[in-house]
């Protein structure tokens, strides 16, 4: 069985920083990711989904990313449920970071941007501009 998620997003909000009864950190964030089709009226769709990372990463995510940087996630899938205050279960599926790299170029206060990833961007991987034919593939 295997069970991996690699997400590019871009966050929709700035990561919320909390710690466990046993101060374990904690990092809660969600990610808008483009859908890589169109709908029936010509536009993009996006997804927003909830990202958690712990301990150092939580802590390196909470430093450095905040709304609107985009970031690369890699982690597993998780499904769980709950009792909320109202006394209704509730089913919340999010993914549990186990890697993110920060995509966005530092900004000029030197916060954000890439320091998870020894400064690499988005250009240094090739993303968001794919080859559109074989012959433009460099290897």
């Amino acid at each position: 069985m295997y069970n991996r998620v690699i997400l590019i997003g871009r966050l929709t909000r700035d990561p919320e920083l909390r710690y466990t009864a046993n101060g374990s950190a904690v990092a809660s964030f969600a990610l808008a990711v483009d859908r890589n089709f169109r709908s029936a009226n010509g536009e993009r769709e996006t997804d927003f989904i909830n990202i958690v990372a712990w301990r150092n990463l939580g802590e390196r995510c909470s430093e450095y990313l905040s709304k609107g940087k985009l970031a690369a996630v890699e982690g597993r899938l998780q499904i769980r449920s709950y009792e909320g205050q109202d006394g209704i279960k509730r089913t919340v599926a999010e993914v549990v970071a186990d890697d993110v790299r920060f995509l966005s170029p530092k900004d000029s206060a030197g916060n954000g941007g890439n320091a998870g990833n020894a400064g690499f961007g988005m250009d240094d991987f090739g993303v968001g501009s794919m080859p559109s034919t074989d012959d433009d593939v460099p290897f």
